[in-house]
């Protein structure tokens, strides 16, 4: 999936505080006191009534403050809200910005809503970031921005990023899902932060991590030279049936072109959270930093592998959502590529933090530091919106729901006006809408023809 699943972050999208347990219900609804006449005493099975009655009152109390609740019943509102801004925005939009231009109707309301609906419910009030998570996350961030700048990595982003070697230690094994063949490969990562990093023990405690799994799909025939290097939405990375569809893979197969989608760290048989990618997007935005910047690494040691062993010629990146802002960097880093696709993506995480936080997170965050300046200044090194892009504009290309509510259409043409806009297609749809449309279909294949194509 490329929406947004639950963790601890997302868990405080509403501000709707944890439900407490209801372990005091019993307490008041069957007291243990004596009464004063001994016929009066409530017995065991009299009680029950009571019991049931008190805990269906406190059932229906937590439903009503479940977060999950509150954000269904605000998605219609919220989707009113949009649609309203999107009509007065048209109105100031000149030729050069009819992009992002919003035509209101019934189908793409349905699709926002949707969005709407899938982020509520995946807020989980057990999830919800405690008081005590806030100082220490601030107090990483400060440190790292402080590193940052006496590198002078702030000033100069790509110079956070080393240069990755091919891995040395890849095994592959044949596999198939559902009439699907592919290979699943892994080798060592090799990425770690810097030493003198913040957060460093606590990223490398995640033991699984440190071995990449990629799912390999080859195009018949031997001598297929071009390469499609995918990388997944949030969430995504633990069927490799449904990766694989989801980057379309028996078509390109049929044009000639191999397929390999690396699991982003902390997905899949990476993770080490209890939801896929937990560990990733948590209020510890300095982890998220460290994720994006080991995912870039990944990505483009998966390149050299293609390069040294596997005789690749013409070499594209595509990705999903977050997987957008990866396939991004990789392309402000890595030579020779063919083409680059950013298919609905973030590029810019705390800000997409900043959106979707419910007050009382966002208050607490306010109050510490945790989602300020200091948090736009360490997520410019995983920022493609601070990095100049190497793949010349004219293989350069973006697709974005112009209803999507999860990473937003303004995140893509953010990074559509950095890259000169590079051709693009917007589409009338959410976040997961992309793919059934046509235009997404057609400027995908516009890309394998013009980029890929022997």
């Amino acid at each position: 999936m490329t929406w947004l699943s639950a963790h601890r972050w997302v868990a405080g999208f509403t501000s709707a505080e944890p439900t407490q347990g209801n372990a005091s219900v019993d307490s008041w609804a069957a007291p243990d006191s004596e009464q004063s006449e001994p016929f009066s005493q409530p017995t065991a099975s009299s009680r029950l009534p009571i019991r049931l009655a008190a805990r269906a009152a406190s059932s229906a109390v937590g439903v009503v403050r479940d977060p999950r609740m509150i954000g269904v019943l605000r998605a219609g509102p919220r989707v009113g809200v949009f649609l309203t801004r999107a009509v007065r925005a048209n109105r100031s939009l000149d030729d050069a910005d009819a992009v992002g231009a919003v035509r209101p109707t019934p189908g793409l309301a349905l699709q926002a809503y949707l969005d709407e609906v899938l982020i509520a419910l995946f807020h989980h009030p057990d999830l919800v970031p405690r008081a005590d998570d806030y100082s220490p996350a601030a107090a990483d961030l400060t440190r790292t921005r402080e590193l940052f700048a006496a590198r002078g990595w702030l000033d100069s982003p790509t110079d956070y990023h080393r240069d990755p070697d091919p891995p040395d230690d890849h095994r592959s094994s044949d596999e198939h899902a559902l009439g699907l063949r592919y290979e699943h490969t892994t080798f060592t990562s090799g990425w770690e932060p810097d030493p003198e990093e913040p957060g460093r023990d606590r990223w490398l405690r995640h033991e699984a991590n440190a071995t990449v799994h990629a799912w390999v799909a080859r195009a018949p025939g031997s001598g297929q030279r071009s390469w499609l290097v995918c990388a997944h939405g949030f969430g995504m990375g633990a069927n490799p049936f449904v990766d694989l569809r989801a980057f379309r893979t028996p078509q390109l197969q049929r044009r000639g072109v191999n397929v390999v989608i690396p699991v982003l760290p902390l997905h899949g048989p990476r993770a080490s959270g209890r939801v896929r990618g937990e560990d990733l997007m948590t209020i510890d935005l300095v982890d998220s930093m460290h994720g994006i910047a080991q995912a870039t690494w990944d990505l483009r040691r998966t390149i050299r592998w293609l390069r040294a062993t596997q005789g690749a010629e013409r070499i594209g990146v595509i990705g999903y959502s977050l997987g957008g802002l990866v396939a991004a960097l990789v392309a402000s880093l890595e030579e020779d590529l063919s083409c680059v696709i950013a298919g609905i993506p973030v590029v810019d995480l705390p800000g997409l933090f900043r959106r979707h936080s419910g007050p009382h997170v966002g208050r607490l965050a306010e109050e510490h530091g945790v989602l300020g300046p200091v948090a736009d200044d360490v997520h410019r090194v995983v920022s493609p919106l601070a990095m100049a892009c190497k793949v010349p504009s004219e293989r350069r290309y973006i697709f974005a729901g112009l209803a999507d509510q999860m990473s937003t259409f303004d995140q893509a043409r953010r990074l559509w006006l950095h890259w000169g806009r590079p051709t693009m297609a917007p589409y009338a749809g959410g976040h997961v809408g992309f793919f059934w449309s046509g235009a997404v279909k057609g400027l995908v294949d516009q890309a394998v023809a013009d980029s890929l194509s022997a």
